[in-house]
Order: structure tokens, then sequence, then C-alpha cells
């Protein structure tokens, strides 16, 4: 019987004017991992920068905005961040998480390394994108 996966959960506090994605997969290879989920994440950002669901450009959300939620995986070869941000008017928009999301107070992350696994983003024919590609890492 194979020996259960570990994860090492590594609480994270970005600073203000940290940007969100790179800080993230900053920590994740500072900490030598190749693979990593986001398992929460809440904070403040301005702006916000989010790819909407099947669109090419990018919203900015240029004031202050509340990090509801913060979710997905990085590795070495590109990040797959989803977020949703509330608005000073309380309005909610959700994406992906591109660069240039800029940290206004705070964001309190937590992590799960996971050290059995390296992550990869590879074109999928079916999809047309760079999806995830989970691998054990040798010899385990």
């Amino acid at each position: 019987m194979a020996a259960p996966d570990t994860f090492r959960a590594f609480p994270v506090r970005l600073h203000p004017g940290d940007d969100l994605r790179r800080a993230l997969e900053a920590t994740v290879a500072g900490e030598g991992a190749a693979a990593a989920f986001v398992l929460s994440g809440i904070g403040s950002l301005r702006p916000a920068l989010i790819r909407l669901a099947g669109a090419e450009e990018v919203t900015t959300v240029d004031s202050d905005a509340e990090l509801l939620t913060l979710s997905g995986t990085i590795a070495a070869t590109g990040s797959h961040l989803h977020l949703s941000v509330a608005d000073v008017q309380g309005r909610v928009v959700g994406g992906h998480a591109t660069y240039g999301c800029i940290v206004r107070t705070t964001a309190e992350v937590l992590l799960a390394l996971l050290q059995d696994w390296h992550f990869s983003r590879e074109i999928d024919p079916a999809t047309g994108w760079a999806e995830l590609v989970a691998r054990r890492r040798a010899g385990e």
C-alpha cells in the first residue's frame, strides 16, 4: 500500500504593494515546492485585475476592493487563481486573478504545499488552453 500524500499547510500574509499572484508564486518557489493549492484568501486590493469567464480583456476594479475569496493552483509554469472582490458599493465580481492585483492593506492566504507532487501547465488539445498536469515527483 502506498504511503498517503502529504501536504504542508503554510499561512502567508502579504503586505501593501505586493502583487498578489507574483508574491504567492514567489512564496511557493521559495519554499522549494513544485505544487500548491490556495485553500483560502482574504484581504484588500487596489486595483484588482480580473479576467472574466470567456473574456480576452482584463476588467479593472480601480477602487478599494475587499478580497472575499481566493483559490486555485500554483505551479512553476503558471498559476490558475480565481478570486472574488467587492467594491466600495458592495458589488461583487469574480474571475481569474491576473498579475497586477495589488495588495492594499493585507492579504491573508492559506497555502497547501504538496511535497510529493509537481504541477505544470501544458496545452490541452481539447481546450486549447494550458491546463494543469499533476505528476508525482520522481521516486514517490
